[in-house]
């Protein structure tokens, strides 16, 4: 009678870890497609006039804004088809200083409880005019010089949501360098990929592009602390595409300690169970009107995070081949279609001796992981800051 209790819990514990495997190996296998043409080419040597509202939610960055604001205004676009404006939401009176000497517009919002979504909400109430476009970038992002360049010739190929290739800009440990490649993982499987198959793109939280008119209507529906995954729920409920662009770079600071790592990851989990219980009510509505993009989006906020497969599914493999040879065969299969899901996502020139000696940090990450399901608060919506390490 146990063995037969042990099976059954085996077998359905395969399964749930399968359905996760499974949704990666088919996007990584549609990652190697040739993308699909959207919309029309920009006619060689035509020039844009597009204008964008580029904004910088900053709270307590006092660390990485000088840096980041000095990077953008190196850019090449004309000045006066651009505005900046930086947020900042309790940074020090020098550091204000500084910035409202800059090119800049300043804004010094006081709010009870702090969040990006409620920076973003006062950005939008204190513009006047209006813009073609609305950029969103994080304090610590750095840019090419033609970055707006590069973006409003996107723009004019007819997309009007686009999310920018995120990058890591620094790679000097263990947890910086994982934390990089985790996030060209999420590239290739839910920006690259997707779009290869005519599927939205995910939006990610920075580099991100609105069209102005949309970004202004729809802002102040933000009420949570994972506002990208609110901003893209209401575009897929509309039927709005995200188009990612791969050649736009944003470079990003990535973690290098398990503390802001576990941070960090904290607010990802429960933004996701967070984004599941809100999406799930919209589910009968999206398959009467054919939203494949919706209901894809919906399945990804049940996926598994993949440092909890890579670690419990070798784990089972393990312990099932020490109780029943048979019944491992199963596990050990499934560890390969991870294995193989997960190389074919990471681009080629990543995939380094370096990269796969850190491996055996993924245990430890996991833990932390692991420790985030215990502190998961759904009623949560409290802002949950990723501080610099440096």
């Amino acid at each position: 009678m146990m063995w037969h209790v042990i099976h059954l819990a085996d077998l359905l514990l395969w399964l749930f870890m399968a359905a996760s495997v499974a949704y990666v190996l088919l996007f990584a296998v549609a990652s190697l497609f040739t993308p699909k043409k959207w919309k029309r080419a920009v006619q060689a040597g035509a020039v844009s006039t597009h204008t964008f509202l580029v904004l910088i939610p900053a709270y307590k960055e006092d660390k990485v804004i000088r840096a980041t604001v000095s990077n953008f205004l190196a850019q090449d676009y004309p000045q006066d088809n651009y505005r900046l404006v930086v947020i900042s939401d309790r940074m020090q009176a020098d550091t204000n200083q500084w910035l409202a000497a800059q090119p800049v517009e300043l804004l010094t919002p006081t709010f009870d409880k702090s969040s990006k979504a409620k920076a973003l909400q006062y950005a939008m109430s204190q513009m006047g005019g209006a813009f073609d476009y609305v950029v969103i970038l994080d304090a610590d992002n750095h840019v090419d010089r033609d970055f707006l360049s590069n973006l409003s010739s996107a723009c004019s190929e007819g997309h009007d949501t686009i999310q920018c290739h995120r990058v890591a800009k620094n790679d000097d440990n263990e947890v910086a360098l994982l934390d990089g490649v985790s996030e060209e993982i999420n590239n290739t499987l839910f920006r690259k990929a997707h779009n290869n198959v005519g599927l939205s793109a995910a939006l990610i939280g920075s580099g991100m592009c609105f069209g102005w008119q949309w970004f202004r209507d729809n802002v102040c529906k933000l009420d949570s602390a994972v506002e990208d995954r609110e901003l893209e729920a209401l575009l897929l409920l509309q039927g709005r595409f995200v188009k990612y662009e791969e050649g736009i770079l944003v470079k990003d600071e990535k973690v290098s300690s398990g503390h802001t790592f576990q941070r960090q990851r904290l607010r990802w989990m429960t933004g996701q169970m967070q984004s599941f219980r809100r999406m799930l009510p919209n589910i009968p509505r999206a398959l009467l009107t054919g939203n494949i993009d919706y209901i894809d989006k919906t399945i990804q906020q049940m996926l598994i995070p993949r440092s909890i497969l890579l670690t419990v599914v070798p784990l089972m493999a393990v312990i099932l081949t020490c109780l029943n040879p048979l019944w491992s065969l199963k596990w050990w299969g499934l560890l390969a279609a991870l294995c193989a899901a997960v190389y074919v996502a990471i681009p080629a020139p990543l995939r380094t001796c370096r990269l796969f000696s850190k491996v055996g940090a993924l245990p430890r990450l996991t833990g932390y992981m692991l420790k985030n399901l215990l502190q998961i608060d759904m009623g949560n919506k409290d802002f949950i800051h990723t501080t610099h390490d440096k």
